[in-house]
């Protein structure tokens, strides 16, 4: 078990960096709450070597990456490494002892440390399928450290399995839509296919520009139509998951997705400036969350009742040519 220490500078790190998130997984048991708490720091010191803005030198961010991911896969005793601040061996330490109390597959470690590596090495993807691959790494792992958090059956799992990856994609996409102005200003990444850049004649000055041209509206809305595709499938699996999580569960879903609504608010422009989830707003979402799923006890239904995503199906305006499967 973490010790308490531990996990209050995994709180403390969650609180402050993720705080969307953060309210979603108060509302998880208790049993799984510390564990979130303790997964989520993990994440987040992680891709804090990988996003800073002070021009770092790349061979420091592997060897501190390098040096996560032997402290969390045992190999290392977080003491030992020289490159890691008091929290972030508070943090090693209190993941180890969970992966060995939940049994967290040392490979999805690594492929997560791996997506890490990867920032420091690509700052564009030329297709859909390349951004997958990472995401990999970036979410997927995510979503299963999270399944063996929640002790969720063998049985439930083999059938949650891709609903989770889809939401976990589906959560990390809405991330990069929300955050292109981000991204490119502070960190020289794009996380927009350069396909569908290409296929809309978006050019990439226009980004660092921030001109919100007729293509760039057309490429967002595209993306999001593709990410909420994913929604729809992660969502449909969220009654694989024990009972007693599956509310946290979709309240974050809901969250995420209320991006959608602040970007088409804004008729699409994320450039000029970040849409963010107010703490007003958040408020509201949950309250409604909570009154349709105490009537209905269906995820689904309340997640189309509440969320910015509809059911789909005819006249939604999503667009499916060509599409197969959940990484169209």
């Amino acid at each position: 078990m973490p010790a308490s220490d531990q996990v209050d500078t995994s709180k403390g790190i969650h609180r402050r960096t993720g705080r969307t998130f953060y309210v979603a997984t108060k509302l998880l048991p208790e049993r799984v709450r510390e564990a979130t708490y303790v997964l989520y720091a993990f994440f987040r010191i992680a891709d804090e070597v990988v996003d800073r803005t002070d021009d770092p030198d790349p061979e420091t961010q592997r060897r501190r990456l390098e040096a996560m991911r032997a402290a969390a896969l045992g190999d290392l005793d977080p003491e030992d490494g020289a490159a890691l601040t008091d929290d972030e061996r508070a943090v090693l330490d209190a993941f180890r002892s969970l992966a060995d109390r939940k049994g967290i597959d040392d490979r999805e470690v690594e492929v997560f440390v791996d997506a890490m590596v990867q920032d420091i090495e690509t700052a564009r993807y030329p297709a859909f399928e390349d951004l997958g691959a990472y995401m990999r790494g970036s979410s997927v792992a995510v979503a299963n450290m999270m399944m063996d958090a929640m002790e969720v059956s063998a049985e439930d799992r083999e059938q949650a399995r891709p609903h989770a990856e889809a939401l976990a994609e589906a959560f990390q996409l809405t991330n990069f839509l929300r955050d292109v102005r981000e991204d490119i200003r502070d960190y020289g990444r794009v996380y927009v296919p350069q396909e569908t850049l290409e296929r809309f004649g978006v050019e990439e000055a226009d980004l660092a520009e921030a001109n919100v041209t007729d293509g760039f509206v057309a490429a967002m809305r595209h993306e999001l139509q593709r990410t909420e595709r994913l929604y729809r499938e992660g969502v449909a699996g969220i009654r694989l998951l024990p009972e007693d999580c599956q509310f946290g569960v979709l309240l974050a879903a809901v969250f995420y997705a209320e991006h959608h609504r602040l970007i088409r608010n804004r008729d699409y422009d994320v450039l000029t400036e970040t849409p963010e989830l107010g703490r007003l707003r958040r408020g509201y979402l949950l309250v409604r969350t909570w009154v349709h799923w105490r009537r209905h006890r269906d995820p689904e239904a309340t997640f189309y009742a509440v969320s910015a995503v509809s059911p789909g199906g005819e006249g939604d305006g999503v667009e499916t040519d060509g599409v197969t499967g959940h990484v169209a």
